[in-house]
């Protein structure tokens, strides 16, 4: 009997032992595929978007051609559309925002994980994180009531007097002082996308061995030594994320700079004067567009957009290959 009763019980140990095997076969299999299927819809839904914006802009790119990325001028009227000063306001605003940002969002995350005392590190992150949360609204409201009059009335007038007469710089920041323009987009979007390039920063930072940063300190290395030399390289990765994060928030905001840019179809050496941008001028118009031509032009404007984050993000993962071929990685 104790031999039958052990060969059941060894055989039902089998079989549980299998049908766990089987269970746990399936979910992998459904794990798999349901994983594989989700990064498939990324692509399909990628590719929708490209093939829906290449549609909808190709009357307009035919009848204009390479000319419209070549033109300034925007004329609903005559139906002769020109990309070029939304792509100019576009590119020069997301540029002086992230000049902007970048070092001053990593400055704020090195203080909160070096050189903050405890009690108050949690008050400014949250402080920081707070910025991200606000609408993009508020901003344009905030620029364009309170910001605005202040460089008119006090900033923009004391850079054009100090750089007058000087070749170059006098033409960057000539007047007359409008408060709204080119310069007070960019500070806004500096405001808007710091929280972000922040906040991943630090989270990054914080993600740095200490066994890396005490062996530094050992060796008497300062507290800027270690920033430059050991936290930076290890989080470059990290960092690079949070630029482009920044970056795609900027090049695609429409609200906040739609307060304060002036909206003007034209490109001007100062960057006091009214601009536009690709996101703001799809925002103001879209709904006022009338023919199949000026929707079209639009539509095409926002294939720009779409082209111009992809080439930035490429060059972004180039410039990362390129840096850890030189390391060695």
């Amino acid at each position: 009997m104790t031999a039958v009763s052990e060969a059941v019980t060894s055989s039902s140990a089998m079989r549980t032992r299998e049908a766990t095997v089987r269970r746990f076969a399936l979910t992998d299999t459904i794990f798999r595929t349901a994983t594989r299927l989700s990064a498939i819809l990324v692509l399909v839904l990628l590719g929708g978007v490209a093939i829906s914006l290449i549609a909808g802009s190709w009357q307009a790119l035919s009848k204009f051609g390479f000319s419209f990325l070549t033109t300034e001028s925007w004329n609903p009227v005559t139906e002769n559309f020109g990309a070029l000063a939304p792509i100019y306001g576009t590119i020069v605003t997301s540029a002086i925002a992230i000049l902007i940002a970048v070092p001053i969002g990593i400055g704020i995350a090195v203080f909160l994980t070096e050189l903050c005392p405890r009690p108050l590190r949690r008050p400014i992150g949250i402080a920081v994180e707070l910025l991200a949360g606000i609408p993009s609204i508020i901003y344009g409201i905030w620029g364009l009531f309170v910001f605005a009059p202040f460089l008119q009335t006090t900033v923009q007038p004391f850079i054009i007097n100090l750089f007058h007469g000087i070749p170059g710089l006098s033409s960057l920041f000539a007047g007359p002082p409008y408060g709204i323009g080119l310069l007070t987009s960019s500070l806004i979007l500096a405001i808007m996308v710091l929280p972000f390039i922040t906040s991943i920063t630090k989270d990054v930072f914080d993600t740095v061995p200490a066994v890396l940063k005490e062996s530094a300190y050992g060796i008497g290395c300062t507290t800027w030594e270690v920033t430059r030399r050991v936290t930076i390289p290890y989080t470059r990765v990290g960092i690079m994320g949070g630029v482009m994060l920044g970056l795609g928030r900027a090049l695609g905001e429409t609200m906040a700079v739609t307060f304060v840019i002036g909206n003007a179809h034209r490109i001007s050496a100062s960057l006091f004067a009214p601009g536009t941008t690709i996101s703001a001028t799809i925002a103001n118009e879209f709904t006022e567009a009338d023919g199949d031509l000026y929707t079209s032009s639009l539509v095409s404007l926002g294939l720009i957009l779409f082209i111009i984050t992809f080439i930035i993000l490429a060059l972004a993962r180039y410039m990362l290959l390129r840096i850890d071929s030189r390391t060695g990685a």
